[in-house]
């Protein structure tokens, strides 16, 4: 048995995964999702306001409770990691020496980061990766991005607050293009060598990413005053700054992403004009299907907030892009911090909860698998030497099997010669006939308890029974009752009268309660109709016998 395998049932392993997304027009949004059938398995949000001026959380204790609320709800463990997508701050390319080692490039796009106005004023994160390994004689082409380092360290803290690990950050570009190729809604667009450009329109603008299928090529953000603009002029507005942007990124298709309930991808996909084969996705309120299909477990109106971003960073490392970012880091290097090897691994056992470290949570789980391997062993040896034992008793069933099929196969050849015997169907008979009785009277000797006697009995060859009697308590009925039941399984008794026995209304009524009380009841599993039948044959023996009965007493009579 595997080891892992083995500290998952003991509920030791490593920290479940969950994915939050801040994204601007829903809030914060919490989602898991079943990467093998492609849906999402849990989901909910809570509003959370953004400052896209300064872009960052307007209040870290709104966050906060957001989150503690979202884990309440979809009943996680505080103790998880999280990835957290963060709308991106800031997104740029350059060209800089091979030869330039890591902490000069480091250098190098810091230095071009605080050139940016949000970072004149904060300490800068920067995250940078190779455009495919795009080169141009001595240079290599870097793609970059930043988010404030106190944001960062805000948003970890809170979270190590309410005992939460932070995983990694990301940033919406890459959510979103890991959404549309998980989805598939991009998959002509993300084939191999195909040009295609990507227009987000947010409340601040819209930027063009240039791709080759999943490769970022270029990129261009265009700042715009969408919110200054009233009606139809927002789509005039952008289609006059676009047509000129995207005569510079010539491409097979264009897919434009909406993020602001300002904006309909759709009505601007209809008045955009270029040579592209448009296509588009509402990330907003004019949203009028899901991305991805969503368990029942999710209510629809809620479904109907995911966004691309919490789409996207929730596929984790299933959806592959050449172009990535993340912001964890290690003191002020841009290197991802890895997993503390030594810390300590939660253990659930039952309703206990406690913490041990890697090292004995793997001695426990040896000595379990140990304890589960030394029976396995014993069975490996044991069980041939049984298969052989029961494999003897079994020919032996089969030699007098054989032996008794031969036998009546002489006998059914005898009846056909004579046809005055038919052996099977004389078997049967007897076999219907007798069995279901016997099952029958064998259930009534081992199911009668105290205080219950019986008044009427029928048992049919068909499996048929009606039972009556009487009771000096309810109890004594229901225990009989079960009793019949557990034993003549599949028979489907029912409990088909119990009531106080009494020969008159006004006896009913004016039973002394202090008196002992008779109930009579009736057990069965005949239909109404059967019963009424079996009443009717009942009446007419009884009246044949009591008919029988007054002839003896006349002879009787005459004799004297």
């Amino acid at each position: 048995m595997d080891l892992n395998n083995i500290l998952s049932q003991l509920g030791v392993g490593s920290k479940e995964t969950v994915y939050l997304s801040v994204t601007p027009g829903v809030g914060l949004e919490l989602i898991q999702l079943d990467l093998q059938s492609r849906t999402v398995k849990n989901y909910s949000y809570r509003p959370l306001e953004y400052n896209e001026s300064l872009r960052e959380i307007a209040d870290m204790e709104m966050f906060k409770n957001a989150v503690l609320e979202l884990f309440e709800e979809l009943k996680i463990n505080l103790k998880s990691n999280v990835v957290l997508n963060l709308p991106m701050v800031l997104l740029g390319s350059k060209e800089l020496p091979l030869l330039l080692a890591d902490e000069a490039v480091q250098e190098a796009l810091t230095s071009e980061v605080e050139q940016s106005y949000i970072f004149k004023r904060y300490e800068p994160v920067v995250s940078w990766c190779d455009s495919n390994n795009v080169q141009s004689g001595d240079l290599r082409k870097l793609f970059y991005s930043a988010v404030q380092k106190n944001v960062i360290e805000d948003i970890k803290n809170v979270l190590v607050e309410l005992g939460i690990t932070l995983a990694g950050v990301e940033i919406s570009l890459t959510s979103v293009l890991k959404a549309l190729a998980f989805s598939g809604l991009a998959q002509e667009q993300m084939k191999e060598n195909v040009s295609w450009n990507l227009m987000l329109i947010t409340p601040s603008g819209y930027s063009i990413c240039s791709m080759i299928g999943k490769n970022i090529v270029d990129y261009y953000d265009e700042p715009l005053a969408i919110k200054s603009f009233e009606g139809d002029e927002i789509y005039n507005a952008i289609n006059a700054s676009a047509q000129i942007t995207l005569m510079s990124y010539p491409a097979n298709y264009l897919y434009i992403v909406s993020e602001t309930d300002m904006v309909s991808a759709e009505l601007l996909a209809n008045r955009l004009q270029t040579e592209s084969i448009i296509n588009y996705i509402e990330n907003n309120s004019f949203k009028k299907q899901d991305v991805i299909p969503v368990s029942l477990e999710v209510l629809e109106d809620t479904a109907h907030k995911i966004s691309l971003e919490a789409i996207g960073i929730a596929t984790g490392n299933s959806v592959s892009l050449p172009v990535k970012f993340n912001f964890m880091v290690a003191g002020s290097g841009g290197d991802v911090v890895a997993e503390d090897p030594n810390e300590p691994i939660h253990v659930v056992l039952g309703s206990s909860e406690f913490d041990i470290s890697p090292n004995a949570a793997r001695n426990v789980a040896l000595l379990v698998a140990i304890l589960l391997l030394v029976p396995f062993g014993a069975a490996f040896i044991g069980i041939p030497m049984i298969g052989q034992q029961k494999q003897a008793k079994l020919d032996d069933v089969n030699a007098r099997l054989e032996q008794t099929n031969s036998e009546i196969k002489r006998l059914q050849e005898e009846q056909n010669k004579t046809n005055d015997f038919d052996v099977n169907s004389e078997i049967e008979k007897v076999m219907s006939n007798n069995r279901s009785k016997l099952m029958g009277y064998t259930a009534l000797g081992e199911s009668v308890p105290k205080n219950l006697w019986l008044t009427y009995f029928a048992a049919k060859g068909d499996g048929k029974f009606d039972i009556k009697g009487e009771s000096e308590n309810v109890e004594a009925v229901y225990v009989f009752f079960k009793n019949m039941k557990d034993s003549l399984i599949n028979t489907q008794l029912r409990l088909q009268k119990l009531q106080m026995k009494s020969d008159s209304v006004d006896e009913a009524v004016t039973i002394d309660v202090n008196a002992p009380t008779d109930y009579e009841f009736e057990i069965t599993n005949m239909s109404n109709t059967e019963l009424t039948n079996l009443e009717k044959a009942l009446a007419e023996k009884l009246k044949e016998a009591s008919g029988n009965k007054t002839d003896d007493n006349d002879k009787k009579d005459q004799k004297k």
